[in-house]
């Protein structure tokens, strides 16, 4: 193993070197539909390059992993940001990683609060869809085109990926 990670609390400002967190917690908010809905607006900016790109939205049912988890693998798209937006309120892990010399450098792994969901940018390194204690479906959003929008890493020493002391799923 390289080393262990422990999950942080996924909050604006430790997530925004790799993307935006999308949830309503922000202020860009106004009332809609003579005042029978409230829109928060403009919560994450999705990015889309290459031939013939165009923005894509999925739903994908998620599979629950076990902690503490054996982090081998990232990711990452460099021709297009990629959402995940949860549609129950409960948490998932978010795991990224800062580019390195050599490929990705030491990772970093966020737990999200019920409802909170991420918009990876483009290029940014991370784990896969992680979702905890449960099945989960989420809305995708992210880019369809030409090209290879897939570049996969495996570390030579996989990381251990913990949750908080205490964390019930």
């Amino acid at each position: 193993m390289s080393g262990i990670i422990l999950a942080q609390p996924l909050t604006r400002e430790s997530f925004a070197p790799f993307g935006d967190v999308i949830d309503t917690d922000g202020d860009n908010h106004f009332p809609i539909n003579a005042g029978k809905c409230e829109r928060h607006h403009a919560l994450a900016r999705p990015e889309v390059g290459g031939d013939n790109a165009h923005v894509l939205i999925s739903i994908a049912r998620g599979t629950p992993y076990s902690f503490p988890l054996t982090l081998a693998m990232v990711e990452r798209h460099p021709l297009g940001s990629q959402a995940f937006i949860p549609m129950s309120p409960r948490p998932f892990v978010v795991v990224v990683c800062p580019d390195g010399p050599d490929g990705p450098g030491t990772p970093q792994a966020f737990l999200t609060a019920p409802g909170q969901g991420v918009n990876y940018r483009r290029n940014v390194w991370h784990g896969v869809l992680t979702p905890v204690g449960e099945e989960q479906d989420f809305v995708i959003v992210d880019r369809g085109g030409d090209g290879s929008n897939l570049e996969e890493f495996y570390f030579s020493h996989p990381y251990e990926v913990r949750l908080p002391e205490g964390f019930q799923p």
